[in-house]
């Protein structure tokens, strides 16, 4: 088992005791240039590295931040992991990033062992599952610092990071119809996610602005967010069977986008003669897709950053934070 070096063996190697090893190692006034000197050369000689656990149990901070998503692999999230370690690292602040896969007990499990774990604070972005948020709010109010990103909460008052959903899922759908669609089904995630109400916000506003009769049955939920196909399939199939049937979607999500291209393909639906098809999605593996999907990109990297500096503000905040903010980023259309 790896034994790691400590001030104990230091001492024992100098003959020195191990408050003088601390305080030389502290550099404080008490202990001469020459046993600093001694002291510190033989640290860095046998690579010793103060003990973080010790650290964080005698300044009561870790040093380390959550962060809870649904899934690494997916574009948007892997992007907006990038933003957070830019900021935290530059901060000196660890990452520890946990995945729910979309499950709502995981999620629960994973909050609750990085509470006892002791991060300063958690970063989180809700699983499509969750719709009791107690597990989150019971922290919040012992007062462990948490920011929302993406998907979140609005019972908790606290500082959250978003895309303008809204705007994003207007100008797809509008895109769709300045394209000569006038059929456009709407596929989606759960139906209490705050991404999922607000791109269904945008998408009704799209329709009812060009003069489109909305048309519930077109509206499809997937609540695993896509990461099951057969979930997705079946949603497709559904609005295939329609007498009715659609000539165009607008997807709500990254992982629903990628494999809506794939249902068409195993069912032989050609895009976009069969069914056009314009999503939210920030993976770059669009591009290889051929035909391609226009989609709406999310800033996912700015996205990530300033949840983690609006964190960091609350982790070392001298005082206690009553005001808090709500930041809406701009998306941008991707026409392909």
């Amino acid at each position: 088992m790896f034994e790691p070096v400590t001030i104990k063996d230091i001492a024992k190697a100098l003959g020195l005791s191990t408050s003088t090893v601390s305080r030389a190692l502290r550099d404080t006034y008490e202990i001469s240039s020459a046993t600093k000197k001694l002291v510190t050369d033989y640290a860095k000689q046998i690579g010793y590295k103060p003990n973080p656990i010790a650290l964080s149990l005698k300044e009561r901070r870790s040093k380390s931040i959550g962060v809870v998503v649904s899934e690494v692999a997916n574009s948007y999230f892997s992007q907006a992991i990038d933003g957070i370690e830019s900021i935290a690292y530059d901060k000196g602040y660890h990452v520890i990033i946990s995945q729910t896969h979309e499950s709502y007990e995981r999620e629960v499990i994973n909050v609750s062992h990085l509470a006892s774990r002791g991060v300063d604070g958690l970063l989180v972005s809700l699983s499509s599952q969750t719709e009791d948020i107690s597990h989150l709010k019971s922290l919040h109010e012992k007062g462990l610092p948490i920011v929302f990103f993406d998907r979140v909460a609005d019972e908790i008052v606290t500082d959250k990071v978003i895309a303008d959903n809204e705007k994003g899922a207007y100008n797809a759908t509008s895109h769709l119809i300045a394209s000569g669609y006038k059929k456009i089904a709407h596929l989606t995630s759960s139906s209490h996610l705050s991404i999922s109400i607000e791109r269904l916000w945008g998408y009704k506003k799209a329709l009812a602005d060009h003069g489109i009769e909305l048309k519930e049955e077109y509206i499809k939920y997937c609540p695993h967010g896509g990461m099951i196909y057969e979930e997705t399939e079946t949603a497709i199939k559904e609005l295939l069977a329609l007498a009715d049937k659609p000539d165009a979607i607008f997807v709500a999500g990254d992982r629903l986008s990628t494999g809506c291209l794939s249902v068409f393909k195993n069912l032989n639906v050609s895009v976009p003669k069969d069914m056009a098809i314009a999503g939210f999605s920030n993976s770059d593996v669009l591009d290889l897709f051929n035909p391609s999907l226009t989609s709406v990109r999310q800033p996912a990297y700015e996205i990530g950053q300033q949840a983690t500096e609006m964190l960091l503000k609350l982790i070392e905040a001298k005082y206690p934070v009553e005001e808090f903010e709500k930041k809406v980023l701009d998306t941008s259309l991707f026409i392909r």
